[in-house]
């Protein structure tokens, strides 16, 4: 399989490394007898003449220009980490030349990946409209709000959508990689995951800070305040709007912006959220926590839980 990585300048050290020294592991593993006809052959490529990562590592990538198509490009993310970062490092010269250098190898067959902020490089290049994907949890509203005609899953670590494979946050790099080496031979990846001592990580969910997500909107911030304070209560559209000074259309549309949620399936995780910490820390049998966050009895609770921890289970069987 050959590999282009697609570096942009200030590239974010640790995905550039994990992408590198994952497919590097396999190559040997492959090379000692666990599938001797698998071979990555990975190449760093840019569009500048001088890239360096985010510590000021040269990083000695060849010329995109004129090279043959690959079978996978690859962008690892940039150094820019936090909203106003990406936004501004999105509108450099550079990332727009990579966007035609990834449009040509797209339109040539190449299968286009990205992680965690490399997601966003595809995505400014109208790469990824009309497919599904996700990125790191933490950039989703911003993700939402410049690309809405991309079908973004942020609860996912890895989403395949066609010829478009993307992945959430950080070490999402070693996902991806680990992806791609399993789509040539599932023993591989499973040798070179257990060199790595990783297990499969189907969902960012549980890494997911959701007050952080709130903050990110005033409108938002002001409805989880009103719904933690009403979760014995019960849910009313009409009533959050009022509290968070919003019609209930602009509440509903901010919610799914920010969150990807309507205003409900929200109230109903922060019920779920605080039903587990009170498990976790109280006494109280599961018939009081269930009366403490608006629940008839603790039969309905224990449902929900399950199916909770159901999703977990079947996203992971889904990964293997």
């Amino acid at each position: 399989m050959k590999i282009y990585v697609l570096v942009l300048d200030e590239v974010f050290d640790t995905g550039l490394s994990t992408l590198l020294d994952t497919f590097s592991i396999a190559n040997e593993l492959a090379g000692m007898g666990s599938d001797p006809s698998c071979k990555f052959d990975v190449q760093l490529v840019a569009v500048r003449k001088r890239v360096r990562t985010s510590h000021g590592l040269t990083v000695p990538a060849m010329a995109a220009a004129g090279l043959p198509r690959p079978d996978v490009v690859l962008v690892p993310a940039m150094g820019a980490k936090m909203p106003d970062q990406v936004r501004a490092a999105l509108q450099r010269k550079e990332v727009a030349d990579f966007g035609q250098v990834l449009q040509h190898w797209a339109d040539e067959g190449a299968l286009l990946a990205a992680a965690c902020t490399g997601t966003f490089v595809l995505a400014q290049a109208g790469l990824l409209a009309g497919y599904a994907a996700t990125t790191s949890w933490w950039l989703a509203p911003l993700f939402r709000e410049l690309f809405p005609a991309v079908k973004l899953d942020d609860a996912h670590m890895l989403v395949n959508s066609g010829n478009r494979v993307t992945a959430g946050a950080a070490l999402g790099h070693l996902d991806l990689a680990l992806w791609l080496v399993r789509s040539v031979s599932p023993a591989l990846a499973a040798m070179t995951a257990r060199y790595l001592v990783i297990e499969p990580r189907p969902s960012q969910a549980a890494f997911v800070i959701p007050d952080h997500l709130a903050h990110a909107d005033p409108v938002v911030e002001r409805f989880e305040q009103w719904a933690r304070g009403k979760l014995a209560q019960g849910f009313s559209l009409s009533e959050a709007a009022s509290a968070t000074g919003a019609s209930e259309r602009t509440l509903a549309r901010r919610l799914h912006a920010v969150l990807g949620k309507t205003p409900l399936s929200y109230f109903q995780d922060l019920r779920v959220e605080k039903a587990v910490h009170l498990l976790q820390t109280s006494t109280a049998s599961i018939d009081q926590i269930a009366e403490q966050v608006g629940y008839a009895d603790g039969v309905t609770l224990r449902t929900l839980l399950r199916k909770k921890i159901g999703r977990g289970v079947r996203e992971l069987r889904s990964r293997q």
